[in-house]
């Protein structure tokens, strides 16, 4: 008598439906496991299966089972019928294709890459509220990367520091000032001193520069709070909501989404956690697969990594990752990610940060191009001649790319710049 009935979740010459969702997961079995088996585990885990035949199976059940179809040395592609998914349920989506399977002792690892979405699952998600162009509409940026700076230190200013710093990055060119992931009603920062006495900040630096300006203040917490805090915001003239969504969770953002943007508000996602289970190359989930949860939620823009800065990552990861936010049908590539058909749902902005500063901009552009939010922080703040000359002296690395000229030509006539390249020159954080 068969205890096991795993093998039932592989057929290599199965061809998935239209509508069905197909998963691309890098595995290694655990000794003793065939690698058929093992990939049948994945399928029969993340499905209908469960570790011992049963003595009641209706017919129909085989209907709703995974299959695993292609095998390709330590790579799988698994499909999924549709009804197995509850419509616009995120959290649903993860507790089946990133669930219990990471717990098998019959996996030594098992990381999952990407997912191929249909289009019938799609059409029950929003998506993002403006898209790219909304937000360059909403910000008056065209042409050129949308620009910001988180304050530095991250966290420590109070509430009237922080914006006296914002002021001075506002003008020096910057649209936006970002409060950092662990920074959001501390007792030396309260929320709303800090939401009040930006705005006042904004309106004098829009006033001054004649420009739209804006930030990208923290709202994590429990849901009801962040809601109450997105209200807050659109109160005193915000168009903008952070969250920091991997700690947050895809039930909290989902929710926040559709409240931000009743509100008008667009949400800045913080990536704060993701690397806990996306850096192990051969365990956890992918960057790119979190970037294409947070795009399928609605989220305005997320972080992508810099390639060139301190935080990991390389140019070719950084590039998949900005045109599977922007892009309406993102291409097949390699064993990295599946083909996908976005339908209705709008792009987002890919967000550069993490140890940027003047010297390194024109190499972030040269992956990016223009549509980024590039953030520069550390890089202004320790300018020479203070936060001012610091973003004036990012905006200038932005023009000298766009004029086609190197830094060191630019910084002839361009101050600011000369003396942050005879701080930093072109030094890449470690």
């Amino acid at each position: 008598m068969a205890i096991d009935w795993y093998m039932d979740f592989v057929d290599t010459g199965y061809t998935p439906g239209k509508d069905e969702l197909v998963c691309l997961y890098y595995f290694e079995p655990a000794e003793g496991i065939g690698r058929e088996e093992a990939v049948g585990r994945i399928a029969s885990e993340s499905s209908t299966g469960t570790w011992t035949t049963l003595f009641t199976l209706p017919p129909r059940m085989k209907d709703l089972q995974a299959t695993a179809f292609q095998i390709e040395g330590n790579f799988a592609k698994i499909a999924y019928p549709l009804a197995l998914w509850e419509e616009g349920n995120a959290p649903q989506l993860m507790s089946g294709i990133a669930g219990n399977i990471f717990g098998m002792k019959a996996l030594a690892n098992l990381r999952l890459i990407d997912v191929s979405l249909p289009a019938e699952y799609i059409t029950h998600f929003r998506g993002p509220h403006f898209g790219m162009e909304g937000i360059r509409k909403m910000m008056k940026v065209h042409g050129r990367p949308l620009t910001g700076a988180v304050p530095k230190p991250k966290i420590g200013f109070s509430a009237q520091e922080h914006a006296e710093v914002g002021y001075e990055t506002w003008m020096g060119g910057f649209d936006f000032v970002k409060d950092d992931e662990n920074l959001t009603s501390t007792p030396f920062n309260r929320f709303e001193d800090r939401v009040k006495l930006m705005a006042k900040m904004r309106d004098r630096a829009e006033k001054e520069t004649g420009e739209t300006k804006s930030a990208f203040i923290n709202i994590t917490a429990e849901t009801e709070l962040m809601k109450k805090r997105a209200e807050f915001l659109a109160d005193y003239g915000w168009n903008y909501a952070m969250i920091d969504v991997v700690v947050a969770g895809t039930a909290a953002v989902s929710t926040l989404r559709d409240h931000c943007s009743d509100l008008g508000l667009a949400i800045h996602a913080h990536r704060a956690m993701h690397a806990a289970f996306d850096r192990d190359q051969k365990h956890g989930i992918t960057m790119q697969f979190l970037a294409k949860l947070m795009r399928l939620i609605g989220v305005a823009q997320i972080h992508t990594g810099t390639a060139v800065g301190k935080l990991a990552g390389t140019k070719k990861e950084s590039l998949l990752l900005a045109n599977l936010l922007r892009e309406q049908k993102t291409e097949a590539s390699g064993n990295m990610l599946l083909e996908q058909d976005w339908g209705g749902i709008k792009s987002a902005f890919p967000v550069s940060s993490g140890g940027l500063h003047p010297g390194l901009v024109p190499e972030v552009l040269d992956i990016y191009g223009i549509d980024l939010v590039l953030l520069v922080s550390g890089g202004i703040h320790g300018h020479p001649d203070g936060t001012r000359a610091g973003a004036t002296a990012t905006m200038q690395a932005i023009e000298a790319w766009s004029e086609g000229i190197t830094l060191d030509e630019k910084a002839g006539t361009s101050h600011e710049l000369a003396r942050a390249l005879e701080k930093w020159g072109y030094y890449r954080p470690k």
